[in-house]
């Protein structure tokens, strides 16, 4: 999705800018390459500095309610410094690595309804201008999908997945917002759990996995919410049982306390002295906020057709189209 934007501050005779993206998702990590087209004006114009920005759609939970908005995690510089003739054509190639922790918006060529674009600023002789705006799509990293293709083998369904504005304590998170994806229990599950929610929080060494059951009560107690957080390296992917151990973890979180330590793989449990095997914290936390590379089994295609179950495919596309409009339409009220 791109839209050509006219450097509105510099009226009608301005410079137009043009970003494309190539083709294809781009992993959390990974590079994110494209070019920027830019076409001179009625006049030269001085380009001081070309620079791309990593916007999200962020939900916020405060007193009055829930509202969303626009959260920038990433500023990257792509050129500038140079002259702009009058109706010079000009493309710049960029590379840029996205954070680790950015947020996943498909799952096995389906999207989730999460939303991520590039914007393109250009300032141009002390004028700035927000002139363009794509779309970013992510998909999830090896250690990722095998979590969720394990979930899904054991018969998980996706519910909904948002970006919640806010932090998850004990954690080393590193963006202002987390992931959250919502995924209903299996009859196997059902009597322990209401719902999971899981958030991936990625680094270059491993996959922090947070996992939040929304617990049933029991005769004798209130339904409540428990937290935990595992750990899986990047290089142990291969070699994990993930059905297993995610069937693991389940049952831990559901029990209300960390996972034992003994497992055969030093990666994929937190240890019950408090700190698992990478230097992490791994105790139980909570999230508060400002007020507030395995092959797709039958299983987990099963968890993917759930997305169409809780978000049809083209309502996902027009809640994605409508915030692109959406960012145009208020970027051009305050240009007026």
């Amino acid at each position: 999705m791109v839209f050509k934007r006219l450097l509105g501050s510099l009226g009608m005779g301005g410079p137009t800018v043009d970003t494309v993206l190539d083709p294809g998702a781009v992993q959390p990590g990974a590079t994110l390459t494209g070019r920027v087209r830019l076409k001179g004006g009625d006049a030269d114009f001085e380009i001081e500095r070309l620079t791309l920005e990593l916007v999200a759609r962020v939900e916020a939970e405060h007193e009055e309610g829930e509202s969303e908005g626009v959260v920038a995690f990433d500023r990257t510089t792509v050129g500038g410094g140079f002259r702009l003739a009058e109706g010079e054509v000009r493309e710049i190639p960029f590379a840029l690595t996205l954070p680790w922790e950015t947020p996943v918006t498909e799952l096995y060529g389906q999207a989730l309804g999460v939303v991520l674009g590039v914007r393109t600023e250009l300032a141009v002789a002390g004028a700035k201008d927000k002139g363009d705006l794509d779309q970013l799509s992510v998909t999830p990293l090896p250690a990722q999908e095998a979590v969720l293709e394990a979930f899904g083998q054991l018969g998980f369904g996706f519910r909904s997945a948002d970006l919640e504005l806010g932090r998850i304590h004990g954690t080393g998170q590193q963006l202002p917002f987390y992931q959250e994806i919502e995924l209903t229990p299996s009859p196997r599950y059902a009597h322990l759990v209401d719902e999971i929610e899981l958030t991936f929080l990625a680094g270059p060494g491993g996959l922090d996995v947070v996992l939040e059951a929304d617990r049933r009560g029991g005769r004798h107690s209130e339904g409540h919410d428990a937290l935990s957080r595992f750990v899986v390296s990047h290089e142990e992917v291969a070699h994990l049982d993930f059905n297993s151990l995610v069937d693991r973890w389940i049952e831990q979180v559901a029990a209300g306390h960390r996972a034992a330590s003994g497992s055969d793989s030093p990666y994929g449990h937190a240890s019950s002295d408090g700190s698992d095997h990478t230097g992490h914290h791994g105790d139980e936390g909570h999230r508060s906020g400002p007020g507030i590379g395995t092959a797709v089994a039958a299983g987990a295609a099963g968890l993917a057709v759930g997305v169409a179950g809780g978000m049809v495919a083209a309502e996902v596309v027009d809640e994605v189209g409508d915030f692109f409009e959406g960012e145009e339409e208020d970027e051009e009220e305050e240009e007026g």
